[in-house]
């Protein structure tokens, strides 16, 4: 038995990997997929203060309290920050990383260096689409049926996690089990930002003909990679 960690990316909630989820725990493994502070069914919890470090140090708290060793962190889009994070804070209780279609930013980076469209909803305290808007789904990518899942779940992001720089001392120059899975219809982080983390790490590359959310349009697929390493 494996015990993984599914960290979600921006305006998601740890919903987004239900069906990831249940078909790790149908191998039999443990699997954990929180929602970060502020995000999924803590949107109420929005306020000022909450950062990519804020959000990896509850992940680390979870690795504590329920006594996680040997994890395999999975973090998909900003999750991959999270992840990265999370991997320098609690190294004695990882064992492999798996960076899907995620931003995996140098210390000293942000989210906006990346990704620079803007989003129909930017406050003080938060970012996002407006998932009531049928003409710009903030979803893209996915079946109408997916579409109709998703986006009601749709939630805004604490807005630090864009604007403010990631904090990570250490975390690029350990040696990391890890592996990149690129999707090639999702227009960001892009194929060039994720090859650059794959070589960085020299982790394993796979590639996904699907979009930004495997987690929904492939999840068998993107399973199969996660336990494959």
């Amino acid at each position: 038995m494996t015990t993984f960690v599914l960290i979600h990316g921006a305006y998601q909630g740890g919903w987004i990997w239900k069906p990831v989820a249940e078909r790790l725990r149908a191998e039999g493994h443990e699997v954990y997929a929180p929602s970060l502070d502020g995000c999924g069914e803590r949107a109420g919890q929005i306020r000022p203060g909450i950062t990519t470090e804020s959000q990896a140090d509850e992940i680390v708290q979870l690795l504590f309290y329920e006594d996680l060793h040997e994890v395999v962190l999975v973090g998909t889009s900003s999750g991959g920050m999270v992840l990265a994070r999370v991997a320098e804070q609690a190294r004695e209780r990882i064992s492999r990383l798996v960076f899907v279609d995620a931003l995996a930013l140098r210390d000293g980076e942000k989210i906006r260096d990346i990704v620079t469209r803007s989003a129909a909803i930017e406050t003080e305290l938060a970012v996002g689409p407006d998932r009531h808007n049928p003409d710009v789904p903030p979803f893209p990518g996915l079946d109408p049926e997916l579409q109709a899942f998703a986006t009601p779940r749709c939630t805004l992001h604490p807005a630090a996690v864009f604007h403010q720089p990631v904090r990570l001392e250490s975390f690029w120059s350990q040696p990391w089990d890890a592996s990149v899975i690129f999707c090639r219809q999702a227009r960001n982080p892009g194929e060039a930002h994720q090859r650059r983390c794959a070589e960085a790490l020299n982790a394993r590359w796979h590639e996904l003909d699907t979009g930004h959310y495997p987690m929904l349009s492939a999840p068998d697929a993107l399973t199969r990679l996660i336990l494959s390493g």
